[in-house]
């Protein structure tokens, strides 16, 4: 896995309480695109193609960007295949898991992003990039093929992630029970990543942005806490291997 030339932008959610969409992330987003300026959307997550990339493509025109919807295209690989820059919407992860592997379009992506072109995530597209969608939140209203992902990075996100509140009445799992579940199962670290948080993956050193700290959770391990601008090796590079499990 060549890490040292991929471009990435992981963003827990798109739009944050009080601000518009991708408000919050409009800087991040800039400095990841640089001088590029056309990015082409994939809106696989909603069931309104039209009306997502519609949204989308406004917010990129306030940008300065154009920005194309792969669902319109008449030839999808060969559309990722030109792509100056990618940007994978939010919504429910399966539905956008599956339909990637309906139009064979991991592995091209996966070649684009080794290769440097730049990928920005949002919510549901910023856990496709891990190695599975494993740490999902999401209902499986659909079933891919696998759970295996697009595997850009070497670990596991969750997003909007969710602290416990000790004075709720509700007697369900907490997000953190669950992701103590997963590492009962598994051994890829999870990065937990809160409403405002996001990640920026450059020359190989992943980096957690946004306004709020991010929660790690490694097996056998108690979870602890990154502040913003923390680099994250340090809690990651023991599983650096890029080998999947089987499901």
């Amino acid at each position: 896995m060549n890490n040292q030339r991929k471009e990435l932008l992981l963003i827990s959610n798109s739009t944050q309480h009080g601000r518009g969409y991708l408000d919050h992330a409009e800087s991040e987003i800039r400095d990841l695109l640089g001088p590029r300026k056309r990015v082409l959307f994939a809106p696989y997550a909603l069931h309104d193609r039209d009306g997502y990339a519609d949204i989308a493509a406004r917010r990129f025109a306030a940008m300065s960007y154009q920005l194309d919807s792969i669902h319109r295209a008449s030839n999808p690989r060969q559309a990722v295949e030109g792509a100056e820059a990618l940007f994978v919407g939010g919504g429910n992860t399966f539905r956008l898991l599956k339909t990637l592997y309906d139009n064979d379009l991991l592995e091209p992506i996966r070649a684009r992003v080794e290769h440097g072109m730049p990928y920005i995530g949002a919510s549901a597209g910023t856990v496709i990039a891990c190695p599975t969608i494993r740490t999902t939140n999401d209902m499986p209203i659909v079933e891919p093929p696998s759970l295996t992902a697009l595997g850009l990075i070497w670990f596991q996100l969750n997003c909007h992630y969710l602290d416990p509140d000790p004075a709720s009445t509700h007697m369900g799992e907490t997000r953190e029970e669950r992701l103590l579940q997963f590492q009962e199962e598994n051994d890829w670290p999870v990065v937990s990543l809160r409403e405002g948080d996001m990640l920026r993956i450059e020359n190989g050193t992943a980096i957690l942005k946004g306004t709020k700290g991010a929660r790690i959770f490694r097996r056998g391990q108690p979870p602890v806490e990154v502040a913003p601008g923390t680099i994250l090796a340090p809690y990651l590079a023991s599983v650096e291997s890029g080998t999947p499990i089987e499901n």
